[in-house]
């Protein structure tokens, strides 16, 4: 098989003028051509007066050795079929555990349930339909479920996202995951878009399929379930403590793969408190940002801003900065809208969603700066949990109360006055906003870095400073303060049998790379189990 890469098409190319362009490139006869499969798609918008797709395909031609002799190899390039490692042997005697039900959670119960383990999930929040209508109270009503939220329940944070599935990381697990959300009920589009998304709308029909897959290959799983301490017999974890509305139970098991995510602080520092190693580590807050979709459109794809082929523009930013912690945007979404994601009382936290159609009036993403555990206030290892805690609490504050959010227009942070209205950019936040100063309460190397931040990205994609775009705070919730050290074999340092995994434990940042973290820590815990 070879596979051709850079293949230049318009927006609105048919499978024939891919095949014409495959035979041109290849410079066979079409009776060569076997076979013919997309294998990525992006668009490229650099010149806005030629916006077209770049495309990799996969073909297999009669005879391939001619071919690859003629051409070079950035033009075509022999590959292999992409095969999985095979799944160790596991033999628990007591079935698995796995804490929290997120990509990480899901992924590992869903590895364990297929090669026979019987994993036990457990999950803290509530299923994902009825977690739907917690989220809707606390959008409409601004009420708060602490145990059913944004943050917590069947699929995690993500679930009330984007569904963003582009990652960094080199795993051949990547692509299982893409493909088990296409059985699930995901778009096929994720196999092949070098920017895949699922949308929050498809996000949660894929989590309940999933939840029901690990059930018919025997696991378990148990909501509004919390983990409430380990059961140690010296440095060996034997079970866990848990309690549910029925009450309180213990659970013996071989294997804890803790999933727990990055907001769960209580459950982080019960561990903590019972002897689980975690350090501090650097993480990143700031604020949402709001345009006009139709306004980010214009600046990526100009005169081509509209097209149905092209969609909700998104954009990915980043400006270093002289104090070295930089300023980025990440989890932009496209036609979306900026969601309450609070799961304790008495503090505001924000972060976006979209669903797969990307068709709301705004478009938003988190505008981010650097925090070091030297900001944290002290060297206590979960000290990075208060940092957030007492800036979501000044956010409420700021907001006045009911969880409405501290929110300001750009051109008024840019002068540091506080905002009294907002213009053509209208705040998404539910169950409300206040125009206030967000310089009040967010630190200094906060606001100095996004105001540094903010006049640089304008000159990277026009407007981003627009003066009537929103600024709406706090996102505090990118990524974990705390990591728990881990060997190479998963398991947590000094404690034999628990695997942290995923963005709690610190070793993830997105839905992709949580869930091969939480395939890893699986397969880790079936070969531990084989030598027990």
């Amino acid at each position: 098989m070879l596979r051709l890469t850079n293949l230049s098409l318009p927006l609105d190319y048919d499978r024939e003028a891919l095949r014409k362009a495959v035979l041109n490139r290849l410079r066979v006869p079409p009776k060569q051509l076997r076979s013919l499969k997309l294998h990525r798609r992006s668009i490229d918008a650099r010149d806005k007066r030629d916006i077209h797709f770049n495309l990799s395909v996969d073909v297999t031609l009669a005879d391939e050795s001619g071919v690859r002799r003629r051409l070079k190899a950035a033009q075509a390039q022999p590959v292999s079929p992409e095969k999985l490692p095979t799944l160790p042997p596991c033999r628990f005697e007591q079935p698995p555990v796995v804490v929290g039900a997120g990509p990480a959670g899901l992924f590992a119960a869903l590895t364990l349930a297929r090669a026979g383990a019987k994993p036990v999930l457990i999950e803290r929040g509530r299923p994902v339909e009825e977690r739907m209508a917690d989220v809707a109270a606390m959008r409409e009503t601004g009420v708060l479920n602490p145990e059913s939220n944004v943050q917590f329940g069947e699929g995690g944070a993500g679930t009330f996202s984007d569904g963003k599935l582009n990652t960094g990381i080199k795993s051949p697990w990547s692509r299982f995951v893409l493909e088990t959300f296409v059985a699930c009920g995901g778009p096929e589009d994720i196999l092949i878009d070098q920017l895949p998304h699922i949308g929050t709308d498809r996000l949660r029909q894929v989590v309940a399929a999933m939840r029901r897959e690990i059930i018919a290959a025997g696991g378990t799983v148990r909501f509004s379930t919390r983990l409430t301490s380990l059961l140690l017999k010296g440095s060996r974890v034997t079970g866990l403590q848990l309690k549910a509305p029925e009450g309180e139970a213990e659970l013996q098991t071989d294997a804890v793969l803790l999933c727990i995510g990055h907001s769960a602080r209580d459950t982080a520092q019960r561990l903590f408190n019972q002897g689980v190693r975690m350090v501090a580590k650097p993480f990143a807050m700031g604020v949402r940002i709001e345009h006009l979709q139709s306004a980010v459109n214009q600046a990526q794809y100009g005169t081509m801003a509209g097209h149905p082929v092209l969609g909700a523009a998104p954009y990915k930013l980043h400006v270093p900065t002289a104090d070295g912690r930089g300023v980025y945007t990440f989890c932009m979404c496209p036609g979306g809208e900026v969601v309450a994601a609070a799961s304790q009382p008495g503090g505001v936290v924000t972060n976006g969603m979209s669903n797969y159609a990307r068709d709301g009036i705004n478009a938003n993403a988190a505008l981010l700066v650097g925090v070091r555990p030297e900001d944290f206030g002290d060297d206590h290892p979960l000290s990075g949990f208060v940092l957030q805690r007492s800036l979501e609490q000044a956010a409420f504050r700021a907001g006045g109360g009911d969880f409405r959010a501290p929110a300001q227009r750009v051109e008024d942070f840019l002068a540091s006055r506080p905002s009294t209205g907002f213009g053509d950019v209208l705040p998404s936040y539910c169950p409300g906003v206040t125009p206030c100063d967000l310089h009040s309460f967010l630190p200094e190397y906060i606001t100095g870095n996004l105001a540094f931040g903010l006049r640089r990205m304008d000159q990277q994609l026009k407007g981003f400073a627009h003066p009537d775009a929103v600024l709406t705070g706090i996102e505090s919730r990118s990524s974990s303060p705390v990591r728990l050290p881990r060997g190479a074999d998963c398991q947590a340092e000094g404690l034999d049998g628990l695997f942290p995994a995923g963005e709690g434990a610190g070793y993830a940042g997105g839905i992709v790379s949580a869930a091969v973290d939480g395939i890893r820590a699986a397969i880790a815990a079936m070969e531990r189990s084989v030598l027990l």
